[in-house]
């Protein structure tokens, strides 16, 4: 490590041209990532929803589909805006009721219940297929060209619709972002440092560090716009505190020795050592997110892993040649730190660290049942304003047609008339479901003969039929996942291979899998944070009360939603807690490190304590406070709640895990002192 501290205090310039250059492939990459707009594509291959959507797309054209809302004034109008549709590139057929009526099949022989989900008050639906999924450019761009031909977004009603509003508001808002995020921590950092040029300097750091990060995510193929939204300000604010504990020990070995280079050596040594165990705890807590099985989780955990670890690299090359080259600059610049010592809340946790024991034990009863009790949905559109046009769309859809949530049974060819005949008849028995269409039941064989083949075929081919169903209720609802469960059960009867499709039963599997998530995320993260920090800390006693210290600040972050009446996107109760323990677990190490240190020289707990409280107060009011001005702001200013929710709940834990450790965690140190000596392999000396 001395070899590779001193070639970076040595050649600080080439360093730093380096970097500069990187930077150009970086942005080049980043720019031609692909970012993907649609959660459900990250639902596991193996689910019987995502091979049925499989078989939609390969097998029937139907990967995709909108439903397109046209005033009749004129019939040949109609047909001429279906010819129009069919002709734009990534649509594989678009047909009405008058694709019908046009032959020789009356309107009068439609099933009423049909008739009226495709004709009502002088409004007709056609439904458009694609080509391709949902996500897919090819699907984006043919339903933007689609919204053109109509004349109005908010009469087109389709999934793709709902990603195409996610892509155009968020693109939006990114830079927002970043600028937000930026100008607060600036101001954080102006507050909190010597130099007021310090504080542009380590931005500069991790800047560079968040465009490494964004660069190579390009070989991942693609990543999710959640984070793409939320790297870059997570990213900011968990390794800022690894550039300001480099410039104060560059800035303490200055003080030893007069040669600047030198004084960084011994720096980049000194803070590699010490940031290298909380910047482990961080890495192995959002790599812990890779084990969901919604592979969203692998996505936020492999992207934010990377930026620790480029964080952590810049710090330790481009941090130090930065503030080699304008050392001069910084010296010119400096001024009295702004940030107040917190003198007072240090005393008052030293004095009453009893009593703050005993409200930290009464606090943890409601702070327990507000973290099992928080309300949580799982509608995608429920994230997203309500003027969007996807979302009136979608409830003209309903209102008028009475279409909430189409869904569709897969089964096989081969099964004969008279059991889809009592299948049919069955699904229609089921409490909530209005429609059942089927091409066996939906008009006579000798009907069907005379109905187009673009119609035929969408329902019909040699290796399945499909039967269309249409739900009352909600998509994301318990009662449409129960009607589901009841479905399914229904076509496994009649075809042991037979799925239930389309976006109810995808995000019933939604609900399902986040569930499991949300334990197996929780209890990975503890146990691998666990155990890197056992082998940091080389204590057994230390890491159980240090988790347990920050597991109850989460608890008490998640709460203040149950008690405060806010329900909660699904993403952000399965992936809040992890990186908040991850990235404020440093917090609690840090203290806990400089208490065991104090005893180890013989101190007395409470003197022990005063000097650690000392010492390390400000710098944990620091980070969290960087920490949390990355995140409030973007967290005020988006209008998507699925990344809103994330980064308040972020801020708002940043917060709590500070007072937490600064607070709470020094009572817990004092009071099971000999636990945690007797349990520490490098005991107090006798």
């Amino acid at each position: 490590m001395k070899s590779f501290a001193k070639y970076i205090s040595n050649h600080s310039k080439f360093i730093l041209l380096i970097g500069i250059l990187l930077l150009i492939p970086s942005i080049y990459f980043y720019i031609n990532t692909r970012i993907n707009y649609d959660i459900l594509i990250y639902l596991p291959e193996k689910i019987d929803t995502i091979k049925g959507e499989n078989i939609l797309t390969e097998d029937f054209g139907l990967g995709s589909y909108a439903f397109v809302m046209i005033d009749v004034k004129d019939e040949s109008q109609v047909l001429k805006l279906e010819e129009d549709i069919k002709n734009i590139k990534g649509v594989n057929k678009a047909v009405s009721i008058y694709d019908v009526i046009d032959t020789t099949v009356p309107k009068e022989m439609l099933p009423k219940k049909v008739l009226n989900k495709l004709y009502h008050d002088d409004t007709t639906i056609m439904l458009v297929t694609f080509k391709e999924n949902t996500s897919n450019d090819l699907t984006i761009n043919a339903v933007r060209e689609l919204r053109d031909v109509v004349g109005e977004a908010s009469r087109v009603s389709s999934m793709t619709s709902m990603v195409i509003d996610t892509m155009d508001l968020s693109n939006s808002e990114i830079l927002a972002y970043v600028v937000i995020a930026v100008i607060l921590c600036l101001t954080v950092l102006i507050i909190s440092t010597d130099s007021y040029v310090i504080p542009f300097l380590l931005l500069l750091n991790i800047g560079m560090a968040i465009v490494y990060n964004m660069g190579t995510n390009i070989f991942f193929g693609q990543i999710s716009y959640i984070t793409k939204a939320i790297v870059a300000v997570l990213q900011l604010g968990v390794t800022t505190d690894f550039s300001i504990f480099l410039y104060h020990k560059y800035i303490s070995a200055k003080k030893k020795n007069s040669n600047k280079k030198e004084a960084m050596t011994s720096a980049i040594i000194d803070t590699f050592q010490s940031v290298i165990g909380s910047s482990l705890t961080t890495f192995v807590g959002f790599l812990a997110l890779c084990t969901m099985d919604l592979t969203l989780g692998t996505d936020i955990g492999l992207v934010m892993s990377k930026g620790v670890l480029f964080g952590l690299i810049c710090v330790l090359t481009i941090f130090p040649a930065l503030l080699l080259i304008f050392d001069g600059l910084i010296e010119k610049t400096n001024h009295k730190i702004l940030l107040p010592k917190f003198e007072k809340i240090q005393k008052f946790s030293l004095r009453n660290y009893k009593i703050i024991f005993v409200v930290f034990i009464i606090l943890l009863i409601p702070a327990y049942i507000g973290n099992k009790s928080y309300d949580v949905y799982y509608k995608l559109d429920e994230s997203l304003p309500k003027d969007l046009p996807f979302n009136v769309a979608n409830s003209a859809l309903g209102e008028k047609f009475g279409i909430k949530s189409a869904e569709i049974a897969i089964i096989n060819k081969d099964i004969p008339k008279n059991k889809v005949d009592k299948l049919v008849n069955e699904l229609k028995s089921v409490q909530g479901i209005d429609l059942v269409m089927a091409p066996n039941t939906l008009v006579s064989d000798d009907v069907k003969d005379l109905l187009p083949k673009d119609v035929q075929d969408i329902v019909d081919n040699d290796k399945y039929q499909l039967i269309v169903l249409n739900s009352n209720y909600e998509i994301a609802s318990d009662k449409l996942n129960n009607q589901v469960d009841i479905l399914e059960k229904i076509i496994k009867k009649y075809d042991n291979h037979g799925i239930v499709a389309g976006e109810g039963a995808l995000m019933k599997d939604l609900v399902t899998i986040a569930d499991h998530d949300f334990h197996m995320v929780n209890y990975t993260s503890i146990i691998v944070i666990f155990v890197v920090m056992l082998l940091v800390l080389q204590s057994v006693g230390l890491p159980i009360i240090l988790i347990f210290a920050i597991e109850f600040a989460i608890f008490t972050n998640m709460a203040c939603a149950y008690y405060t009446g806010t329900r909660l996107p699904f993403i952000a109760s399965i992936v809040v807690g992890t990186i908040q323990l991850g990235a404020t677990i440093d917090y609690a190490i840090l203290m806990s490190s400089k208490y065991l240190a104090e005893r180890r020289k013989k101190c007395a707990k409470e003197k022990a304590m005063e000097k650690t409280l000392k010492n390390t107060v400000p710098s944990i009011i620091t980070s969290a406070l960087c920490f949390f001005s990355a995140t409030i702001g973007v967290g005020i200013y988006t209008k998507i709640d699925m990344i809103g929710s994330i980064c308040n709940l972020l801020a708002r834990g940043s917060i709590i895990s500070m007072l937490v450790v600064i607070l709470i965690l020094p009572s817990l140190l004092m009071i099971f002192d000999k636990f945690i000596l007797k349990t520490t392999k490098f005991k107090e000396e006798k």
